[in-house]
């Protein structure tokens, strides 16, 4: 494997669906080196940009924000993170992805070290929200990260692997809750929260210096985004991933203070179980490639938001009977579904890119390589969309405790969405998965049955 240096580490020839160059010639060693720190940099990422989420629980009526006003804090940090997702995906391919790693990384230090100076009562609400909106950056770091180690794997890999950098990054938001309890367990205050990552920072950083790469084969592709644009899969895949991921970051946004403001838990209570959720849902995202690897992306996908729905109406007969048992053990099971379905939903985007490759008459090495084109311009997309249902949820939260008084309407709203996924997965992926004409016909599917019938295996 031969590389050359350019600003850094970079490798002239990768072709991991190669079985020799990913066996014999060290292939896989790399990809898994690069996945490694990777995740590490995502993971302090999502600690990052899901700093809020524990800020506010240390805002006390000292500090003049009523829960509407945290709700709209935290919004506007998913605000930024799903923005920022579309310029880095495209900055993998124009930097390198060792060297956006390092930039991106560095960027964190901004949004951490402005909270450690204005962090204290007396601060305006203006100021509190330039910070949130600061922490967005680290949102950004997932469709980066997603989009380089995609470039790493072939794709009987990429379920696993993809699920595992995902899932190693958003570990980062229980993790910055677990250290935020223990601080406000220990009779801290914020800006010890802030003093342990901003180190951290800087070993992020510099891992990603030292032993990841660039891929030479990864160029900047203008006509990649362009197509994945035009192309309707990049928005439907976007949907379904509202759904999972948008559940995901938003809930784990919202239920430190959703335990606050509807069942008066203290903020050390509420940090005592908001890490729960998220620290299970990022655990189980890779075990969701798996699957989906296994089974196929869009059946697990269809029955997860089955299950998804099922727990959300759980949920909404907590809050109306405001059983706090009932609604913590339906909510976690509700975070560890979005996990799963995370999971899935990625690992069907290089899968229904590949199949179109196979469809457009492309074979081995030419499939792959539009494959892994097309699926990484697109996952930018697709997890800037993804965010914003985050963004959504929050906002849904705010407008129901402002109306209602609890977030019962907001969890209707959901399920009714949760709806909307399964029929669309169902109707595009699957209703139609096996050719209409049979075996026994002599015939072989044609043009309009072949495309569905791969998309199911996807």
């Amino acid at each position: 494997m031969r590389r050359t240096r350019r600003s850094g580490m970079w490798i002239q020839r990768w072709e991991p669906e190669d079985e020799r160059f990913w066996k014999e010639e060290g292939g896989e060693r790399v990809a898994r080196r690069n996945l490694i720190f990777s995740i590490l940099s995502e993971h302090i990422g999502f600690s990052i940009w899901t700093l809020w989420s524990v800020m506010v629980l240390f805002m006390g009526p000292e500090y003049g924000i009523d829960p509407a006003g945290k709700f709209f804090l935290v919004s506007m940090a998913t605000l930024v993170g799903a923005v920022a997702r579309v310029p880095y995906t495209f900055a993998v391919a124009r930097f390198g992805g060792r060297n956006w790693t390092i930039i991106a990384a560095g960027a964190l230090l901004v949004p951490t070290i402005a909270a450690f100076v204005v962090m204290e009562p007396g601060t305006s609400y203006t100021t509190f929200m330039l910070c949130a909106l600061l922490t967005g950056v680290g949102g950004g770091n997932f469709a980066s990260s997603m989009t380089n180690i995609n470039s790493f794997f072939p794709l009987r890999k990429k379920g696993w692997a993809l699920g595992l950098n995902a899932g190693g990054g958003n570990i980062g938001v229980p993790v910055v809750q677990l250290v935020g309890l223990a601080v406000i367990g220990a009779g801290g205050g914020p800006r010890v929260l802030l003093g342990i990552y901003i180190p951290l920072i800087f070993v992020s950083a510099l891992c990603a210096a030292l032993f990841m790469d660039n891929l030479a084969t990864v160029k900047n592709d203008t006509g990649a985004a362009k197509e994945a644009v035009r192309d309707a899969h990049t928005w439907i895949m976007a949907l379904l991933y509202v759904g999972t991921f948008g559940s995901f970051i938003g809930y784990s946004f919202a239920f430190g203070l959703v335990l606050q403001t509807q069942f008066g838990r203290t903020p050390l209570q509420a940090a005592a179980v908001t890490f729960i959720g998220p620290l299970l849902g990022s655990l189980i995202r890779p075990v969701g490639g798996r699957l989906a690897d296994r089974f196929g992306g869009a059946r697990i996908t269809l029955w997860n938001f089955v299950g998804m729905g099922a727990a959300t109406g759980v949920v909404v007969i907590a809050s109306m009977r405001e059983s706090l048992a009932l609604f913590v053990a339906a909510f976690v099971v509700l975070f560890v579904l979005t996990g799963l379905g995370n999971g899935s939903t990625y690992k069907m985007i290089p899968g229904i890119f590949q199949a179109k490759a196979l469809q457009k008459g492309l074979h081995g090495e030419d499939a792959a390589a539009y494959g892994r084109r097309l699926s990484g311009a697109s996952m930018g997309l697709i997890g800037a969309v993804g965010a914003l249902g985050g963004l959504g949820i929050n906002l849904a939260f705010r407008q129901s405790f402002q109306t209602v008084g609890s977030g019962t309407g907001a969890f209707v709203a959901f399920l009714a969405f949760y709806a909307v996924c399964f029929c669309v997965t169902w109707a595009v992926y699957l209703r139609r998965a096996t050719p209409t004409r049979t075996p026994d016909s002599g015939q072989t599917p044609d043009a309009e049955t072949e495309p569905r019938f791969t998309y199911a295996q996807v």
